[in-house]
């Protein structure tokens, strides 16, 4: 049988040798998942080759590991909206103050996390300059300058940068750090009718990043008032879910800003009437926070799980030569193996390390989540076979060497698929359909996804939020579903008994 240790050792010899080159090179993780989450959290990102700690707290060294799977994410996404006939763009990391303080309500939603240059060398600026935490007071003092007439419309403009918002609560790698890179489109309309369905196109790539690229499931829907974009008309988001932490996690979020921002910049037109009219406004963007939702959901006691349709490598090959075996023989078929597999399209590579047992090399490639490991020992050289072993389930399957590539690609969609089919499964667990107060509080005890019959008034969510104020953080509003289920009459509010306007979801989150 393919991939076993070399059949002359004892096993107390095989037990001793793994525990050394476990100690040696520290593979495997010290933290299990359902034990300890956050640790497991920060040593699986680590270990597993996404991220490096920085000596600025809160900011992250992302290694290629990570950038590959930006770079899947990012050519699917692009290709999307040029169909929709957006254009990249970029503009300056640096905020003027003056600019940055014209639209209030926006800005008091991020000024406890702008930073500011202050100095340059050792001279204090006249006037300090911000750089970006978002950026519509960076662009629409030139939107304002280039719109025109209503055949300057629509404006509709992205770009893919860096934004830096100084957290101070728990910088988590991915999920909460001070820099992080994300996509902002940015666009401008003549009615609020090509807005508001922009703003559905757009959610509806997000739902695809996830569901279709990272195999996770996701709820769309509307936020509420007191959770909306600040200084925006309306915001839509697709919502993650962890069920170890019992917490909600915002994957990305479509916004129409209505024409608040076009009245602070002067955005307007002259339309089709001759008429002085005012644009409408979307803002929308996804950011490298989904990888840190990918490790969450998937990640296991043993390291990484990636979906194949963003993994760097999607089919590691590892050579198993027992003693007296015929090496080259092995690695000729190996070599042919991933020829093979790239030229068929797939992201495969082989691993050669000699200083490196096959046993140490299956935990290194588990630990970096490849989706799909193929050993070829003697035993396989003589069948012309290859054995496959896959990363989500462990299971191991021989396949003849001349069906390689169909079934190869089988095997791959089937653990995408089953990706999202297990991460779905344990998110439908944790959702828990409550109608009282008491019914609310008991579901949050044990760390459920809630969905409650609400009255939609901000006052009440505020309630909400404070009354469950404690250790593990309030619970809050996570979004409106699209989809609702029937409100029968007479409902009741969860939280306040006045009469239920819609079904939404609560939790606490991330």
């Amino acid at each position: 049988m393919a991939g076993g240790d070399t059949k002359n050792s004892s096993s107390n010899a095989k037990s001793r040798k793994k525990k050394e080159v476990k100690k040696e090179t520290g593979l495997g993780l010290s933290s299990k998942k359902d034990e300890n989450f956050g640790e497991w959290y920060s040593e699986v990102v680590v270990s597993g080759e996404l991220i490096e700690y920085y000596d600025i707290s809160g900011c992250y060294i992302l290694r290629p590991w990570t950038m590959s799977i930006w770079e899947i994410m990012q050519a699917f996404f692009d290709a999307e909206i040029k169909k929709m006939k957006i254009k990249n763009c970029y503009f300056p990391l640096f905020v003027s103050p003056s600019v940055l303080q014209k639209e209030k309500d926006h800005i008091e939603g991020f000024a406890p996390e702008v930073a500011w240059v202050t100095k340059s060398g050792q001279t204090d600026l006249e006037v300090p300059i911000a750089i970006r935490p978002t950026s519509e007071t960076v662009m629409y003092p030139y939107y304002s300058k280039w719109i025109r007439g209503h055949r300057d419309l629509p404006l509709k403009l992205n770009q893919w940068c860096n934004v830096v918002r100084w957290e101070f609560s728990n910088p988590t790698p991915f999920i909460r750090s001070r820099e992080f890179l994300w996509q902002e489109g940015h666009t401008a309309f003549a009615t609020k009718e090509e807005a508001d369905k922009e703003v559905l196109e757009i959610l509806e790539l997000y739902r695809c990043i996830y569901e279709e690229y990272l195999a996770i499931p996701v709820i769309k829907g509307k936020k509420s008032e007191h959770e909306k974009f600040a200084g925006g008309l309306y915001t839509t988001s697709v919502e993650a879910f962890v069920p170890q932490t019992g917490r909600g996690i915002q994957g990305a979020t479509s916004h129409c800003l209505g024409q608040n921002f076009a009245k602070m910049f002067e955005i307007n037109f002259e339309n089709e009437k001759g008429e002085k009219a005012m644009v409408w406004q979307n803002s929308w963007a996804y950011s490298t926070r989904t990888i840190g939702v990918m490790v969450m959901v998937h990640g296991d006691d043993k390291g990484l799980v990636l979906p194949p349709k963003v993994a760097a490598v999607q089919v590691i090959v590892i050579p198993v030569p027992y003693k007296d075996a015929d090496t080259d023989g092995i690695i000729k078929a190996c070599e042919a193996t991933v020829e093979t597999l790239i030229k068929s399209g797939f992201r495969a590579e082989v691993d050669f390390r000699e200083n490196y047992s096959p046993g140490w090399k299956y935990s290194n490639w588990e630990l970096k989540g490849v989706p799909l490991r193929i050993e070829i020992g003697p035993k396989d050289l003589a069948n012309q076979q290859v054995r496959c072993v896959r990363r989500d389930n462990s299971s191991k399957i021989d396949i003849p060497m001349d069906k390689l590539v169909v079934q190869v690609e089988e095997i791959l969609a089937n653990i995408q698929q089953n990706l999202f089919d297990v991460a779905k499964q344990k998110r439908d667990a944790c959702i828990q359909i409550v109608k009282t107060w008491d019914e609310f509080m008991e579901a949050l005890s044990h760390k459920k996804m809630i969905l409650a019959p609400w009255c939609d008034e901000e006052e009440v969510e505020k309630d909400v939020k404070a009354r469950t104020k404690g250790e593990m953080g309030a619970a809050k509003s996570l979004c409106s579903p699209f989809e609702q289920p029937a409100l029968d009459e007479g409902t009741l509010c969860f939280a306040s008994s006045k009469p239920a306007k819609k079904w939404t979801y609560w939790g606490r989150s991330y």
